[in-house]
């Protein structure tokens, strides 16, 4: 038996903690909050630049690099709000093992099936079926002291309502739990 360091098993609980997806849409949030105050304050810091290093007397009274500057913020700000919107999804979206569980859920209702309406034979046919998960044909004679044309007509009928399933396997069948 292998024995796990304490500080893996921290490691492990952290990664599983951190790792699911409001978590890392929380903190792609704040990460775009840091870049957009990263953004304005790059802006900023350019226009003052552009103040005192533009000398050039234009026409318009207005210098060319204030639009370059205007068309990377912009740019910027359109990329930090893609990541902004997969942020608030990743922390709205529900976690897979939910979903994966309810899948799961979903399948045990549906295996629940009413066997009521079987006749006696047939109810004891299905039970060992259902004990055994997969039976050979002939050992369902042999444990229901049935002979093989009752057996087999037996078998149809279950096969008919959906209860189970005949698989041929060489010279002999398979009886199963229809899935």
């Amino acid at each position: 038996m292998k024995l796990v360091s304490q500080g893996k098993v921290i490691k492990l609980i952290l990664f599983s903690l951190f790792m699911e997806n409001k978590n890392v849409g929380y903190m792609l949030l704040g990460i775009s909050a840091l870049v957009i105050f990263i953004i304005f304050m790059f802006n900023s810091a350019m226009k003052k630049i552009i103040d005192t290093g533009c000398s050039m007397m234009h026409d318009t009274g207005y210098c060319p690099a204030y639009g370059t500057i205007n068309q990377q913020t912009y740019l910027a700000l359109g990329i930090v709000s893609l990541l902004v919107i997969v942020s608030i999804i990743l922390i709205f979206s529900k976690p897979e093992k939910e979903i994966i569980i309810r899948r799961v859920e979903e399948k045990i209702k549906k295996k629940k099936l009413d066997t009521s309406e079987l006749k006696s034979e047939e109810k004891a046919v299905f039970d060992l079926v259902r004990e055994n998960k997969a039976v050979f044909q002939a050992d369902l004679i042999e444990k229901t002291r049935f002979g093989k044309a009752k057996m087999t007509r037996i078998i149809d009928r279950l096969e008919g309502k959906g209860f189970v399933e005949r698989k041929r396997r060489g010279m002999t069948n398979i009886v199963v739990l229809k899935e």
